[in-house]
Formats: C-alpha cells, sequence, structure tokens
C-alpha cells in the first residue's frame, strides 16, 4: 500500500458567495460571519456531507442527539431546517440548498466546491478525504458532555436562568410582555391544507390573547402572517416585532390524526425554554389548544417577578364548537375573509354558513358572518341594506350564545356605527370589546376610526397607536392611521403616512387618500401624477373611485373642462353597472362644487344607510357644503351635529 498525503476538507463553498468552513464550524457570506446555532450548524454539515443523497429524520437523531434520547427532536428539527433556510436565503417550495423530500427526509441539492487544507497528515492511502464528523464533535466542541447529563442540568437550571434574567431586566414599558406566535409550518405537503395551518395560527393567538391581557400582549394574525414563508431570523422578526417571546410551530394532519409541534423561545438570546410535540384524534384538536395556550402562559409566568398563578385558559367550550367540523369550516371561513376580495368575502360567508349549520351554537361562527356582512358593505360590494341587517343578526346572535365574545360585540359595534349612525351604542359596544380582550386589535382599531370621525383627534391617534403597537404591519391600521391624519388636517403627516403605506402595498386602496391630502395642500401635480399610479395598478371594481377623484383634482386646480370629461366617464359607468355607486357619486359632485346634485346624492345614500356618510362631519372635502342648512339637517340626522 503506497503512503501519501491526506486532504482534510477545510471549506466547502455553494452558491454564488457562501463558505462553510469546517474546522472553525463557521458558516460565512463574502467572508461575513452568519450567525447560527450548534444544532442547525450540525445538521448543515451532515447534509453537506451527504449531498445529493437524502438524510432521513432518523440519521438526523442519530448524528446529532444520539441514541436513546429523550427531546422532542422532531421540532427540534423542523425548527433547525427553518434557520438554515433563514440564514441562506432558501425557500421550502422553490429550494437551492435544502430540499424536503416528503415522508422521507432533506437532501442538499446545490453544487459544492471542495477545498482542502495544506496537507497535514501523513496516511496509508493516497489523496484521501478526511471530513470532521460528528464522531470528531470533542475537537470542536471540547466541552460536550454526554446528552443525559445535559438535559437534566437544563431541567434544573431552566426556571432559575429564567427567573433571575428578568429579575435583571425588567419587563417591557406598560408592564406587558409580548408575544408573536409565528405562522405554523404546514408539513402536509399539501398546499391545500394551507388554510388549516394559518388557521391554527390564528387560533392560538386568540387564545394566548385571552389568557392574561394585562400581562401578556400577543401580535395580531395580520403582522405575524407576513413572515410566512419568510427567510428572515428570529432575532430580526422580534425586533420588527417589538416581542420579548416567540412561538413558532408546526402541523401534519392526515385522516384523522395530526401532530403539532410547539416551541417557545426568548427573543433575547433565543433561548429555547419549552418545545413540546401533541399528537391527538383531529376531534380533540378544540381541547388541544387551550392545552398548548396553558403551556406557553405557564412558560412565561417563570419569567414574572411575581407569584401570581397564570390565568387558566379559555375553555373549549367558549371559544370552540362541539364538531370538528363546523371548526374546520370555521377556519376556512376566516381564511377567506383575511383575503378581503370579492370572492374571499363571498367563499367565508359560505363557510361561515356551513359551520353553523353543523352546529347552530357555535357563536364564532356567527360573528364571522357578521364581519363578513358589514365589510361587505364597507368595500362597497353590496348595498348595505342588503347585508348589513344579516349582519346584525348575526352579531346579535353570536352575543345571545356568548355575551363574553369581544369579536361580536366589535361587529355590532360598527353596524351600530356604520349602518344605524348611533354613536352611544357603537362606543358602548367597543369599549366592551376592549374590555373584554385588550388584546384585539381590530377592535382598538375600528374604535380608532369612530373617535375620529367624531372629531375626537386626540383619542383617536392613541387608539390607532394602541392597535398598531398589537399589530404593527397592518397596512390598514397604517393606512387609517393617515386618515385620521388628514381628517384632523394634518396634511404633511397624512401623506407621509399615506406614502409609507403606499411603499408596502402600492395598490392599496385606502392609502389613495393622498390625493385629497395633496389637493388640500396645493399640490395639483402630485395629486395626477399619484391618479396616473394608480390607474395603472387598480383592479376594475375600483376604477371608478379613480375617475371620482379625477374629478376632485381636475376642478380644485382650475381645469373645468377635464373635470367634466371625468364626470362623464363616471356616469356613464353608473347608468351600465350594478356596483354602488352613490358614496362615489356623491363624492364627485362634491369635488365639480355642484352642491345640489352633491347633496341629492348624500340625501340618497342617507336612504341607503351608506357609510359613507360617518366621515360627514370631519372630512374636508365637505366643507365647501358645511353653511348649507341641507348639510346641516344631514348631520344632525346621522348624529354628528357640529
Amino acid at each position: 500500500m503506497s503512503s501519501g498525503p491526506v486532504r482534510i476538507l477545510e471549506t466547502v463553498r455553494f452558491g454564488e458567495d457562501i463558505e462553510f468552513d469546517l474546522r472553525a464550524n463557521e458558516l460565512r457570506r463574502c467572508g461575513r460571519v452568519l450567525k447560527l446555532e450548534r444544532i442547525p450548524t450540525e445538521l448543515l454539515l451532515l447534509l453537506v456531507e451527504q449531498r445529493d443523497s437524502i438524510v432521513t429524520r432518523e440519521q438526523i437523531v442519530k448524528r446529532i442527539w444520539g441514541p436513546g434520547v429523550f427531546l422532542d427532536t422532531d421540532n427540534s428539527i423542523n425548527i433547525a431546517v427553518r434557520k438554515i433556510r433563514q440564514v441562506l436565503k432558501d425557500s421550502p417550495e422553490r429550494p437551492r440548498f435544502i430540499q424536503t423530500v416528503t415522508g422521507k427526509g432533506y437532501r442538499f441539492v446545490a453544487p459544492a466546491v471542495e477545498a482542502p487544507a495544506e496537507p497535514q497528515i501523513p496516511a496509508a492511502e493516497p489523496d484521501t478525504v478526511v471530513v470532521v464528523t460528528r464522531a470528531d464533535a470533542s475537537a470542536r466542541w471540547p466541552w460536550a458532555i454526554p446528552i443525559g447529563v445535559l438535559v437534566a442540568l437544563i431541567v434544573a437550571l431552566s426556571g432559575w436562568q429564567i427567573w433571575s434574567h428578568y429579575r435583571a431586566n425588567p419587563k417591557p414599558a406598560g408592564g406587558r410582555l409580548m408575544l408573536a406566535v409565528l405562522p405554523f409550518e404546514n408539513l402536509t405537503g399539501d398546499a391545500g391544507q394551507e388554510y388549516f395551518s394559518d388557521g391554527l395560527t390564528e387560533e392560538m393567538i386568540t387564545q394566548l390573547g385571552r389568557l392574561d391581557p394585562q400581562r401578556l400582549a400577543v401580535i395580531a394574525r395580520t403582522s405575524v402572517m407576513t413572515y410566512k414563508h419568510s427567510p428572515q431570523q428570529l432575532d430580526r422578526i422580534a425586533r420588527d416585532l417589538n416581542v420579548q417571546y416567540l412561538l413558532e410551530g408546526s402541523v401534519r394532519r392526515d385522516s384523522g390524526k395530526v401532530r403539532i409541534t410547539a416551541q417557545l423561545i426568548r427573543a433575547s438570546d433565543q433561548t429555547h425554554l419549552w418545545a413540546h410535540e401533541y399528537d391527538r384524534e383531529l376531534k380533540d384538536l378544540l381541547l388541544l389548544q387551550g392545552e398548548i395556550a396553558q403551556e406557553v402562559a405557564e412558560g412565561i409566568q417563570l419569567t414574572l417577578a411575581d407569584n401570581r398563578k397564570p390565568a387558566a385558559a379559555a375553555s373549549p367550550s367558549a371559544l370552540s364548537p362541539a364538531s370538528y367540523e363546523a371548526y374546520d369550516l370555521y377556519l376556512k371561513g376566516r381564511y377567506f375573509w383575511n383575503k378581503r376580495t370579492p370572492q374571499g368575502f363571498q367563499q367565508a360567508a359560505e363557510c361561515f354558513q356551513q359551520a353553523i349549520a353543523k352546529d347552530p351554537k357555535y357563536s364564532r361562527a356567527y360573528a364571522g358572518l357578521a364581519d363578513t356582512y358589514a365589510l361587505m358593505s364597507s368595500y362597497y360590494l353590496a348595498p348595505p341594506n342588503e347585508v348589513m341587517p344579516k349582519a346584525r343578526t348575526a352579531a346579535l346572535k353570536a352575543l345571545q350564545i356568548d355575551d363574553g365574545l369581544a369579536e361580536a360585540h366589535t361587529s355590532l359595534a360598527l353596524i351600530a356605527e356604520m349602518y344605524d349612525w348611533d354613536w352611544q351604542t357603537a362606543e358602548k359596544e367597543y369599549r366592551r370589546a376592549i374590555q373584554l380582550n385588550p388584546n384585539y386589535a381590530t377592535a382598538h382599531h375600528w374604535y380608532a376610526e369612530f373617535l375620529a370621525f367624531q372629531g375626537r383627534f386626540d383619542e383617536a391617534l392613541a387608539e390607532s397607536e394602541r392597535a398598531r403597537h398589537l399589530d404593527p404591519l397592518s397596512v390598514i391600521i397604517a393606512a387609517d392611521r393617515g386618515a385620521i391624519l388628514y381628517f384632523s388636517r394634518q396634511y404633511d403627516k397624512a401623506i407621509e403616512q399615506f406614502r409609507a403605506v403606499l411603499d408596502m402595498e402600492p395598490n392599496f386602496s385606502r392609502a389613495h387618500l393622498i390625493v385629497d391630502a395633496y389637493v388640500e395642500k396645493g399640490r395639483f401635480a402630485a395629486a395626477l401624477a399619484h391618479i396616473e399610479t394608480w390607474r395603472r395598478i387598480e383592479d376594475a371594481p375600483w376604477v371608478p373611485w379613480v375617475w371620482a377623484s379625477e374629478v376632485y383634482v381636475y376642478r380644485r386646480s382650475g381645469q373645468p373642462m377635464k373635470a367634466q370629461q371625468a364626470l362623464a366617464k363616471l356616469e356613464h359607468w353608473n347608468r351600465h353597472s350594478h356596483l354602488d355607486a352613490v358614496p362615489i357619486l356623491a363624492a364627485a359632485y362634491v369635488g365639480m362644487n355642484n352642491q345640489d346634485e352633491a347633496l341629492a346624492w348624500l340625501q340618497k345614500a342617507y336612504e341607503e344607510h351608506s357609510g359613507t356618510l360617518t366621515c360627514l362631519k370631519v372630512d374636508p372635502i365637505y366643507d365647501p357644503l358645511r353653511g348649507d342648512p341641507r348639510f346641516q339637517e344631514l348631520l344632525r340626522r346621522v348624529g354628528l351635529e357640529q
């Protein structure tokens, strides 16, 4: 046998700019060290070593933890893979580095180039390649100890570590800890099950938000769903959302059974406070959600330097139906409702109705149906006289079943405000909803609008800030804050706020109120430029609002002929459209300064109970009408006397 130098692999390069230093156990991009914890690093090393081959979960457990381990390894593997993907900016749907082989394991698929170190060790075979593996772990981590002893130490010390950390680090301002429930990962391999994992995320937010709202605030669904399939690292997400804790997990579902994994992470140092795996029959899912929520509460309770017992999770009967089929339909309904599209609202209504048919005593399905009908009116997708009575019936039924349901009180408040113009009842219902669930961002958001419509701007901005704190990435909350600033005549701040929204979502209809703010500042060129951008990206159902804005801008900027041309388009559309044209034409004629036509259309809006009248008192567009007795009478009839 001949002798020769041994090549020790020192670095493996893959992708355009990534290198894995095997001896230093470091991952680098363009020479900059990427932060990756020990377990994800070991897993990446294993995958790189076995590249182009499937690495099973059993192989991963044996390599990283060894046999006989008493840990939730399934969840730990999921989290480790996710963290590797975050660092590498990889996607599970279109993997460049790590491919999930459903039911089997993982495979490293990127081409890799090996860079050997200088020859150092004589050996029997020429050009033998030696790779540092798990068997050589003590060379890389000399502090390694048997896993059983390590686990025992963690169990013994975890309570003291958590308590001592938060004794030295006071709770955040306001005395409330902040938690984000990250979107549960759908591990079924079936994209059609996304509604189920998304629904489970929303349910966990609801359960945790009810536990102890005076001491624990939970980020709303809108913001956390931004991070679905996101490559962002956990510390960045925690900073974006301003939270101290993150709950992440996954769900597998097959015929009759569900497996849910959940892990509570402290954001400051990404310490895993606990992790658990739950295997249940699908029929037990309703109880399981409360069980997980209670364990999260108890884990966080260790961080509070007091002896108060964690609040109990809400009982299943208060939140969920007796029938799993009804619950499944409810999840689908909320999934479609959150899309905020005409088709989404229609599908949501159908799902909620089917859930009610399965369980006529399911209060949350009635609340979902009420929200659907109410927003169909608010988005001008159906006449208020057609859908708002249905919304009221559903909300009242929800409260008849469960008077402690914050969502139903919020729905009833919106109906009283937008349809009845019963401001006293609306305020009572909003306050009741917030009292029942201070973590319900929608209640704070809609209450802020309510206050703004009455000219109570300081209160409105404070309430809007509470909503933003609970749902920091919500585009609609941010846009409605811009509307409040516009109504309060803070035009520069409103323009700045609307621009921020449009940077996030260029096609977000509410933010196009920036046109009116530009007009009030006399910035007609900017207003018209925005209208041109709006026209190119807007969906067909909203195009009439583009024309109405053109009427307003051209008339205010001294271009009456162009204003008349835009109005002609709008009138032609009205003659051939089945959509609700009342609020659009009312705004157009106000823009034309045609008081008689404007007031006639506003009177028609009153007869149809249009929600557009809620802003009569504060919207600057109506300033030319304020001296007209007919306008003053209209204000009185909708309860907004000046």
